[in-house]
This record gives C-alpha cells, sequence and structure tokens, in this order.
C-alpha cells in the first residue's frame, strides 16, 4: 500500500482526534490544540485540516444530536480510523527509530 504522508499540523490534529476521542468536533479540537500546544490555530485552519484528512481515509465524520447549547444544531463528530491509527503508529515508531539512533554525544545539552 502507497504511504500517505501528513504535515505537521495533520498530524496534530489527528493525534487531537484520538485524544478527544467521541467528543472530537472542531471547536473542542481547536481548544485542545492551544491548550496541548499553546499554539493558536483558527477553526478554519482546523476545518481544512480535518476535510483533508478524511479525504485521506484517516479520519470519519458524522452528525452528533441537537444540542441546547449550539441553539439545537448538531455537531460534526470526528473518529480516527484504521488508516489513520496506522499512520500514527508507523510515524510514532519512525520518529522513535530515529531518536533512537542519535548518539549520545550528538544533541547539545540543554537545560530543562
Amino acid at each position: 500500500m502507497k504511504r500517505t504522508y501528513l504535515g505537521e499540523f495533520e498530524e496534530i490534529v489527528l493525534l487531537t482526534v484520538a485524544v478527544l476521542n467521541d467528543a472530537a468536533y472542531g471547536v473542542a479540537i481547536t481548544d485542545e490544540l492551544d491548550r496541548q500546544t499553546g499554539r493558536s490555530v483558527s477553526i478554519s485552519a482546523v476545518h481544512a485540516a480535518l476535510h483533508r484528512l478524511e479525504e485521506k481515509g484517516m479520519l470519519k465524520s458524522h452528525m452528533g444530536d441537537a444540542t441546547a447549547e449550539r441553539g439545537g444544531r448538531r455537531k460534526r463528530l470526528f473518529t480516527v480510523t484504521a488508516l489513520g491509527s496506522r499512520a500514527l503508529h508507523d510515524i510514532r515508531a519512525m520518529r522513535d527509530q530515529l531518536w533512537n539512533s542519535i548518539s549520545p554525544n550528538a544533541l547539545p545539552a540543554i537545560s530543562i
């Protein structure tokens, strides 16, 4: 199977959908991205990434129930597909392999 590459933002959005699990919708994803990364992103950038990930088959969506908090409007909820899960695991394995390949003295010391 041909590998589908993800940009950094798509990867972070896909991970955030996994973090939120059954509560992943546009505003919640945007808020969680800000909370987890300190990175302020627009809702339209999140929606664009969600659309791309759904087109790639890494996410699927469905309409949730109407809620009073949204004036009776429904939320589009997102979940990670098996392909999305495989992509995230592959990315993690590649990053782990690269980190494990760095010799102990290759990176300058940092103070945290």
